[in-house]
């Protein structure tokens, strides 16, 4: 009996060091509330990483797009160009044509600058060039030729405009590119509330386990007196201690699961496996009623498998323009004013230059292509049709999402207060219960009902927070929008990473 009790005070003290936190034998656990963890997931995870490269290659994609709207400066060289043939020439003496050896070296240098012009579609352009040629055979000749400067402009007639289309969807793609990468952040917060209430699930089963093996102890200890008057029977003996065991063996398995949650956790994080984690768990939440128009209106405004909609949508008619279009015939200007001279010498190849004016127009007709552009044009309108209808089915499927959501929200708010009250009630019953089974007054069956009621009752105010907090992480992710600061969540995006329009 000694021994028995020398075992049980060793149990109860290993049981006090690890729940009340010293340090002496382990390192300090890292203490996360769930706001922490939500920070470190969006920052640290891998996830967030792979969510943040992806919005940079929209965003570069979007540079580029602007970076093509301004004008562009290019150098073209051709610093080495020999020629060594042999070439059909007319020799007027004779009267015959005959082949001659040729050799020539030329070297070319040219600077243009262009512009692109939405509107219509069209580039102007700003061009200056310098040719070298130098003959070599009977006759050694050696000319410069310059373009001081040429000035034009050329374009599509009539046709396809690229340049329109471009300023419409591409900036609709960044808005898609930004507002995916928001909802990717949500997304991790709704994951990390999941991995945080899990380990805190396991963590509070873990407690409930230590003090249901310390409980059990006690009414085994008590149970093996009262045996000894003839207050209890030997089957509930031998039930008190199968109890004490079984306790036992769960503290192990709780053990097991808290070890796993928190690894899932940790990795989930970006931290070491083998970190020491405790969660600390919300307070129970402040009446937040969400209102769903608002839900829906930010929901239509910010959701980016919308925006990817609308971006189907004008892409399709893009198409069907383009088609439409090139059935038709097509026509292309091609209109330049300059300067432009020949001399044997650099110094002169700059004097008295003659003016240079080029005008050109090209059409292309289609005569007889047996109904094949038609039915292009056909295929365009029906792809059109296609999108448009699976945009509008997407929108219906978001704004049926959004008002179960906010359901589900408003609802989860008074299930939190009505766990809490059960818990309070839950741990007060098996108080009462234990003192009263010590003092012989509840017998086992009573005590063992009122234990399992307080664990379901802790686990079910964990879940309801847990389900409070995941619905409004997803009410977040559907709809881009800070409930709680009243704000789009683009637009405190922009306010940190501002991109001149």
């Amino acid at each position: 009996m000694r021994r028995h009790h020398i075992h049980n005070l060793f149990l109860l003290l290993g049981l006090l060091l690890s729940g009340c936190g010293f340090t002496s034998w382990a390192a300090q656990p890292v203490v996360l509330d769930l706001q922490r963890t939500i920070e470190i997931a969006n920052d640290s995870s891998l996830t967030a990483f792979r969510n943040q490269n992806l919005y940079l290659s929209g965003y570069w994609e979007y540079r580029s797009y602007r970076a093509e709207r301004l004008p562009s400066l290019s150098l073209s060289l051709t610093p080495v160009s020999y020629y060594h043939y042999l070439t059909q020439r007319y020799d007027s003496q004779e009267n015959i044509d005959v082949y001659r050896a040729q050799q020539m070296y030329e070297a070319y240098a040219g600077l243009n600058i262009t512009q692109n012009f939405d509107p219509l579609g069209g580039t102007f352009y700003i061009k200056t060039s310098l040719d070298y040629l130098r003959n070599f055979g009977d006759i050694n000749s050696t000319q410069y030729s310059s373009v001081p400067v040429r000035i034009g402009y050329s374009q599509s007639l009539l046709g396809y405009n690229e340049f329109k289309w471009a300023r419409k969807i591409e900036p609709l793609k960044y808005e898609k590119v930004k507002k995916q990468f928001l909802y990717n952040m949500e997304e991790v917060s709704e994951n990390a509330v999941t991995y945080f209430f899990a380990l805190a699930l396991a963590q509070a089963e873990y407690r409930l386990a230590q003090e249901n093996v310390l409980s059990c102890d006690t009414m085994y200890i008590i149970g093996e007196r009262r045996f000894k008057i003839a207050a209890i029977s030997q089957s509930e003996l031998l039930t008190l201690k199968l109890d004490k065991i079984n306790a036992e063996n769960s503290l192990e398995n709780t053990r097991i699961a808290l070890k796993r949650a928190m690894t899932s956790l940790a990795s989930f994080l970006g931290m070491e496996q083998n970190t020491d984690i405790e969660v600390i768990l919300p307070s129970c939440p402040t009446g937040m009623n969400i209102s769903t128009g608002l839900a829906l209106e930010q929901a239509k405004a910010n959701n980016p498998t919308l925006i990817q909609q609308r971006q189907s949508v004008l892409e399709a008619q893009q198409s069907l323009n383009k088609t439409t279009i090139e059935q038709r015939f097509s026509a292309s200007l091609d209109a330049s004013v300059g300067f432009n001279q020949v001399s044997e010498t650099f110094a002169d190849v700059y004097r008295h230059p003659l003016r240079q004016d080029l005008v050109s127009i090209t059409l292309t007709i289609p005569l007889i292509d047996w109904g094949v552009r038609k039915g292009k044009v056909n295929m365009a309108k029906n792809e059109l049709n296609v999108t448009e209808i699976a945009a509008r089915q997407e929108e219906i499927s978001l704004e049926e999402d959004v008002i179960m959501t906010v359901s589900d929200f408003n609802i989860q708010q008074r299930l939190i207060e009505s766990a809490l009250e059960a818990l309070d009630l839950a741990d007060m019953a098996y108080a009462q219960t234990k003192q009263r089974f010590i003092i012989g007054k509840a017998d086992l069956n009573t005590l063992t009902l009122a234990h399992n009621r307080q664990q379901d009752a802790n686990s079910n105010y964990i879940s309801a927070l847990q389900n409070y907090w995941l619905s409004y992480y997803k009410l977040r992710k559907l709809t881009l929008y800070d409930f709680e600061l009243g704000m789009p969540l683009p637009d405190k995006f922009d306010n940190l990473h501002r991109i001149t329009r």
